[in-house]
């Protein structure tokens, strides 16, 4: 009887230690529980409790619940969540660093980008200890891939026609067509519909997956696949004192997992992209590709973009330069790995 009893006790004991060791992590998400990059954070949050033995748990508030994205900063660094998704476009000068992979750079790959970044704000010092700051601890990334442009009336073949042109823009690639002439129309991409079917706008700049997602295929007649760069500044992140406060296994997992999103995601962006050109395709869309030597001249025009970055960069104490070389060392390892052994997913 009292073996049995000991036994028992034991038992007891070892089930409440395992459910003290778990530890069930917030995270905020401004967007909705669908999409790609929904499916990506999903695989960040199972992969990391697989590789944690179960010890870390995921409670995911989605669209916003917990804060805007304009508050995603704060609200991880404060920990109204233990971590979330932070877009660096709302937060220029605190996330600087991130913004790199915003820049309008020959980078049209979101595999590639993906990968480029994440290697180097998951590896550069200095950028570490920039978010350390801010009580922040980077795990993965994410991109919105490749920039292109619908037009409905008209097309862009190369970059002779842009100007005159009513834009909708994006980022720094809008602020370089509107060097080149467009007359820049302020509309989210979610309004583009309405603006290209009514007349306000001529074009809007976009990404494929998001074209189709939002219908644009039924008021468009051209999509110019311009090949040029991304909006890759955003992804994961970690409020630091909570991070610090884990083991180091359990840390080790939470990392591993963020390494990871870059290949789930761009398997599922790629598909969703490819996707959404033979959506458009069968819509009568006409797809052009813009003239390599084309591309040339859109990256030379947005170099004032890159330059204010590396300015920018300055003030908050960071290298601006040595990134921004490291980084462009980093897309050109990326490409060159893609190009000799195929994308992961395909191996």
């Amino acid at each position: 009887m009292k073996l049995l009893k000991t036994a028992a006790l034991g038992a007891l004991l070892a089930s409440t230690y395992a459910v003290q060791a778990e530890t069930t992590l917030i995270l905020g998400e401004a967007g909705p529980n669908r999409g790609a990059r929904a499916a990506a954070t999903t695989f960040f949050t199972e992969k990391a409790t697989e590789l944690s033995g179960g010890d870390l748990q995921f409670d995911i508030q989605w669209g916003g619940a917990l804060f805007k994205a304009g508050a995603a900063l704060n609200g991880i660094g404060d920990g109204v969540a233990d971590l979330g998704t932070i877009i660096s476009v709302y937060f220029p000068q605190e996330m600087v660093a991130y913004g790199i992979a915003d820049l309008p750079l020959q980078n049209d790959d979101a595999w590639v980008g993906m990968k480029a970044t994440d290697a180097l704000l998951r590896n550069n010092e200095s950028i570490q200890a920039n978010l350390a700051d801010m009580n922040l601890v980077y795990l993965g990334t994410f991109t919105t891939s490749a920039v292109h442009i619908g037009c409905k009336g008209t097309a862009i073949r190369s970059v002779d026609d842009i100007a005159g042109k009513k834009v909708r823009g994006t980022g720094a690639y809008g602020d370089t067509f509107r060097d080149m002439g467009a007359n820049m129309v302020p509309m989210s991409i979610y309004d583009a519909y309405q603006g290209l079917d009514s007349g306000l706008l001529d074009c809007s700049q976009g990404y494929s997956y998001a074209t189709a997602a939002l219908k644009q295929h039924e008021v468009i007649d051209s999509y110019t696949l311009m090949n040029w760069g991304q909006v890759g500044g955003l992804g994961i992140l970690m409020n630091k004192d909570m991070f610090d406060s884990l083991s180091e296994e359990n840390q080790q997992a939470l990392l591993d997992a963020g390494e990871g999103m870059a290949d789930e995601l761009g398997r599922l962006i790629t598909a969703d992209n490819n996707k959404a050109i033979e959506t458009m395709k069968a819509a009568g869309v006409e797809i052009i590709t813009l003239p390599d030597a084309d591309r040339a001249k859109l990256v030379e025009a947005g170099e004032p973009y890159v330059e204010q970055w590396v300015e920018r960069a300055g003030s908050v104490g960071l290298d601006g330069q040595a990134l921004l070389e490291e980084y462009k060392a980093l897309l050109a390892e990326y490409a060159a790995k893609r190009d000799a052994q195929g994308y992961p997913w395909e191996r």
